[in-house]
């Protein structure tokens, strides 16, 4: 089982910057893909980036050219770099993880976090 706590969430003003973290209880080498998703208030859950074992990123076209999703030197924890936040960029934020395949459906992963609150105002 791998277990997945988010952090770095808050509140931003537009055009600020934060940055997410996703701590893995421990880091099998089995696992194939990371990513990141968020669900904002009476939408459904939407992949924003997400990261192969081979370092392969895919962003969502919502975020592409501000979001940056990174893994740390010790692997087991992942990043996502947001700048130039945008207002429709407030939701909650998830981190995932798979052992065998990468895509932004919700169904791909089998590990989940709690989730992290980001929430942009002007």
């Amino acid at each position: 089982q791998v277990q997945l706590a988010e952090s770095g969430g808050g509140s931003v003003q537009v055009g600020g910057s934060l940055r997410l973290s996703c701590a893995a209880s421990e880091y099998p080498a089995s696992i194939y893909c990371m990513a990141w998703f968020r669900q904002a208030p009476g939408k459904e859950r939407e992949g924003v980036a997400r990261i192969s074992h081979f370092g392969t990123t895919r962003y969502a076209d919502s975020v592409k050219g501000r979001f940056t999703i990174s893994r740390g030197n010790a692997a087991n924890t992942l990043y996502l770099q947001m700048n130039s936040l945008k207002l429709e960029d407030t939701a909650m934020y998830y981190c995932a993880a798979d052992l065998a395949v990468c895509g932004f459906e919700e169904s791909v992963y089998d590990y989940w976090g709690q989730g992290t609150q980001v929430t942009v105002s002007s």
